[in-house]
């Protein structure tokens, strides 16, 4: 293939992507008042339960193999490196902008969590259909190629709640000033009728007209110390972990179908009764397919829905943050992973697949995670700046990605 033909071949996908996502916008504008805050709120919760766990399981389990699983290893190690170096370049753009306090948790997710799932979704299966692709025959190619993009979405979905959740959730607690965490204070009462305000997070105490050899804040009887027993200690560091992790976001309903995918396929009973068009169970293979296919079209107006408010929001948020972030995101982490990916090709760490290869080059080049915006919303923090850095971000993916892909495909012939 030509370089011309690469290049139309990598645009066709981006711009079906941009038309669905105008369809979206469109449908969000108050003259055609469909995909409102409140409708897109419960299409959304459809995606996150029923399509995108559908889409997930059936198309893993009709590729993966115990087999396959020996030679998918390097994926999430990849996905890992992404999310590390995105941190680095992340942190570097702070120091250099000097953002708000409120924005540094959001600068720091944008520039390390990719959309590895949804724009992979749309991308990889219009690229599969195009006359000339590199990948091989449309029909296999898409169906290695939505297995491979769902098994980037599950383990991307689990590192934005592993880290980018505890990112924003530490940062959003961060004074203006100095960026020390807040501090809970509450004023008591004393006996003298003086009020001193106690700071629950050093323990200090400032007092008020009165002098503190006169507060009893010590009790004289200092009674003997209890000794904890170690199962109530285990429980407690449980407790304590699953609520700074966030358990019950990471284990999504996508990471489930993960799971349930890999146990179809990595069961040859299972899989041979539910995959196939001779499977007795085929059945639930094609309701599944049937389901999951309304998880890509949603998901694309969902998105450029959300866009539309980065428009309407009118927040502030400084040029040279935005900058940093399409920097980081577009020109620094893809030439870095195609260092990284090449490198690893050569020591014969990933499987010789060429979409295989092409996903792993891709995973470094996207824009941030839509679920970004639902961390945010999370918090109640920097809202509206995250819609106006995506609206920017996402405008231009429409040419870096497009780039990217005609020089990642490039590199593979």
């Amino acid at each position: 293939m030509g370089v011309l033909e690469l290049f139309i071949t990598a645009c066709v996908p981006v711009l079906n992507l941009l038309l669905v996502a105008g369809v979206g916008s469109f449908l969000a504008t108050d003259f055609a008042g469909i995909l409102s805050k409140e409708a897109r709120k419960h299409l959304n919760k459809i995606v996150f339960y029923v399509f995108n766990p559908s889409l997930v399981a059936i198309y893993l389990a009709k590729t993966i193999t115990m087999e396959s699983l020996a030679n998918l290893w390097f994926m999430p190690v990849n996905v890992l490196l992404a999310f590390t170096f995105g941190l680095l370049f992340g942190w570097i753009v702070i120091h250099v902008t000097r953002p708000p306090a409120k924005l540094r948790g959001l600068i720091l997710g944008c520039c390390s969590a990719g959309n590895l799932g949804n724009m992979f979704l749309v991308i990889i299966p219009a690229i599969c259909k195009e006359k000339g692709s590199p990948f091989g025959a449309p029909d296999v190619c898409q169906t290695n190629g939505l297995a491979y993009s769902s098994l980037s979405k599950a383990i991307g979905g689990v590192f934005v709640w592993l880290i980018v959740y505890n990112i924003v959730r530490v940062t959003s607690n961060v004074t203006e000033g100095d960026g020390d965490a807040q501090t809970n204070q509450t004023k008591v009462l004393t006996s003298g009728g003086a009020t001193r305000i106690v700071s629950e997070g050093s323990c200090s105490i400032s007092n008020h007209g009165i002098s503190e050899s006169t507060l009893p804040l010590i009790p004289t009887n200092i009674p003997h110390t209890y000794k904890v027993p170690f199962s109530e200690r285990a429980m407690k560091c449980l407790t304590s972990v699953s609520a700074t992790v966030h358990l019950k976001k990471i284990f999504a309903p996508s990471t489930i179908a993960l799971i349930v995918g890999f146990i179809i396929g990595g069961t040859p009973l299972i899989r041979n009764a539910i995959i196939g068009d001779s499977a007795p169970l085929r059945v639930l293979q094609e309701s599944a397919e049937l389901i999951g296919g309304g998880a890509i079209p949603s998901v694309t107006m969902i998105m450029g829905a959300n866009l539309l408010s980065g428009i309407r929001g009118g927040a502030s948020v400084p040029p040279s943050v935005i900058a940093g972030v399409i920097v980081v995101r577009y020109i620094l982490l893809p030439l870095l992973g195609t260092a990284l990916v090449n490198g690893a090709i050569r020591l014969g760490l990933i499987q010789p697949d060429p979409l295989y290869r092409f996903i792993l080059h891709l995973q470094y080049a996207v824009p941030p995670a839509m679920n970004i915006g639902t961390i945010m919303q999370l918090f109640g923090v920097g809202q509206s700046e995250c819609s106006v850095i995506f609206l920017w971000v996402y405008a231009f993916a429409s040419v870096t990605v497009t780039f990217w892909s005609a020089f990642f495909m490039w590199t593979l012939l």
